[in-house]
């Protein structure tokens, strides 16, 4: 299954690339290349994002079913193919959203297909914990909130980010991309951890 995983990861990563198009010209000049490399500029920012959401995530499966769960089922593998099949759709959303990133339909396409994933992958995480007949390694309370919070959090800001689509989508494509940084950084769960505590506390 992680073999499946990384070769589905790695095609799909690769092919976000083929939006990118080289500008043709019979007789170019810079001005001419620059301006047409500017004009890509939402296919740049998609790319990036969508590259970064599917390492994100590729790290969380792998994580899930390579190290955290020790054992697999029929129950388990259904789950990874209909994760692997919101993954695939990546490209396409990613490259709807680079044509017209300011078109709300094309944000909430996108949106729903982040939500899509992380939920997949919240409930592939339940059913691991739930199930008597997967093992699985000893995580102490702090590994277990952590790893759910990186999980739904990109799945809150997307929710959030095709709600506002509708007065400012440059703000929805901002919470697109906190939700991914957000798991890019190490600590960030950390910084979510106190907040609960002091929550809890208070």
């Amino acid at each position: 299954m992680s073999g499946l995983a990384d070769g589905i990861f790695a095609i799909v990563m690769t092919i976000l690339a083929f939006e990118l198009h080289i500008p043709v010209f019979k007789i170019a000049t810079d001005a001419d290349i620059w301006a047409s490399l500017f004009a890509m500029s939402h296919t740049f920012v998609s790319l990036i994002l969508s590259f970064a959401l599917l390492f994100t995530y590729w790290r969380a499966h792998h994580f899930l079913v390579s190290i955290y769960a020790k054992t697999l089922n029929v129950g388990l593998a259904n789950w990874n193919a209909l994760f692997f099949f919101f993954i695939i759709l990546v490209p396409f959303t990613a490259g709807l959203l680079g044509e017209y990133t300011y078109n709300h339909a094309a944000i909430i396409i996108y949106g729903i297909n982040v939500i899509a994933i992380g939920m997949t992958l919240f409930f592939m995480r339940r059913y691991i914990e739930g199930h008597p007949k997967i093992e699985t390694i000893e995580l102490h309370v702090d590994e277990l909130v952590s790893g759910y919070v990186r999980i739904l959090f990109p799945v809150a800001t997307a929710l959030l980010g095709v709600a506002l689509s509708f007065i400012n989508p440059v703000i929805s494509i901002v919470l697109f991309a906190s939700g991914i940084i957000f798991n890019l950084v190490p600590a960030s769960t950390n910084m979510i951890h106190r907040v609960l505590v002091d929550a809890v506390k208070d």
